[in-house]
């Protein structure tokens, strides 16, 4: 069994507390609010964030309490809201081969689900009768809109720096990473200079995270429940791309003038596609991983030198492997 699977395998009877917690809390007297939930519901997903939160406050000395878990559960609907909402201003019709809520429904359905989702996440934070946990989850609330916000005003104003699409992964996805340390941390009672560590692991992580799905973008997949070049479609440049464009390679004018354009068809993105992974995008946003990785695992063993194997090296390699 590898690390990443005892760890998740020791965690399931918590995991399946703040499962049964999300799918509690959302209960209502509305049937059909209930049948749009309970479809968003049936697939699980990774529960990385949750598994950050729950490892965090172990790895701190945390008691076997119930808090982490409610402060999970409510991070996790923050992040579930999230993703309805993009299903809608994407317009996807499919998420983890799944028909989104706006795709069976309609966009109303979706907004005012994702809307419900972010009062339950908050009413159950405020449950927790912690304040830092409340700040987080409204931070975080705030973090993530203003990310999508800025991943539109880039899109439409064509930007091509690196600054810019590391500030966007700041906000969309790094931001709920961070944020189950956060609250990891508070149900343990840390608030030192081992939080501060911890919120630079997570910012590595939701750095990781996202490269390693905008990689996944340049070659089909039928996994990931989204087409090869949709974010292109999308106005949205990633890292292989971008270091394809610093390469040197006799096609960048070209590739420029073409990601300029206001929108582009099937062939272009083809050959943006071909180009990042000729010109070395691939490799280039492979290597930024092998970076972050190491600075990743330099800082968990450093939290947690005696441990073997480390949760959250094990956490990042989970991530990783899927690309190295």
């Amino acid at each position: 069994m590898t690390p990443i699977k005892a760890i998740r395998t020791s965690l399931v009877p918590r995991l399946d507390k703040v499962h049964d917690l999300i799918v509690r809390t959302l209960g209502s007297s509305n049937p059909l609010m209930n049948r749009v939930v309970g479809h968003h519901l049936s697939h699980r997903g990774k529960e990385l964030r949750p598994m950050l939160a729950i490892l965090t406050s172990d790895l701190l000395g945390g008691s076997a309490g119930y808090q982490v878990e409610i402060s999970a559960a409510a991070i996790e609907m923050l992040h579930n809201a999230s993703l309805i909402h993009d299903d809608v201003v994407d317009a996807s019709d499919m998420r983890h081969g799944a028909s989104t809520i706006n795709a069976l429904w309609d966009n109303h359905i979706a907004v005012l689900t994702g809307d419900y989702f972010v009062s339950r996440a908050l009413w159950l934070a405020a449950s927790t009768a912690d304040l830092r946990v409340i700040e987080t989850l409204s931070g975080l609330g705030a973090r993530l809109s203003l990310g999508e916000m800025t991943q539109i005003d880039h899109a439409r104003g064509h930007s091509l720096t690196e600054e810019a699409y590391f500030d966007i992964i700041a906000h969309k996805t790094a931001s709920l990473f961070v944020a189950c340390v956060e609250v990891g941390a508070y149900s343990a009672g840390v608030s030192d200079g081992r939080l501060d560590l911890l919120r630079r692991y997570a910012e590595i992580f939701g750095r990781c995270f996202q490269i390693t799905d905008d990689i996944f973008d340049y070659y089909p997949s039928d996994t990931l429940g989204k087409p090869t070049g949709n974010d292109l479609r999308e106005g949205k440049v990633t890292l292989p791309l971008l270091g394809a464009l610093k390469s040197g390679h006799p096609d960048v004018p070209a590739m420029r003038e073409l990601l300029g354009r206001d929108s582009l068809s099937e062939a272009e993105i083809e050959r943006l596609i071909a180009f990042a992974i000729e010109a070395g995008g691939i490799d280039y946003a492979r290597e930024t991983l092998r970076r972050l990785r190491e600075e990743g695992a330099a800082i968990a063993a450093a939290l947690a030198p005696e441990a073997e194997p480390n949760p959250l090296t094990a956490l990042l390699d989970y991530v990783l492997e899927r690309t190295m």
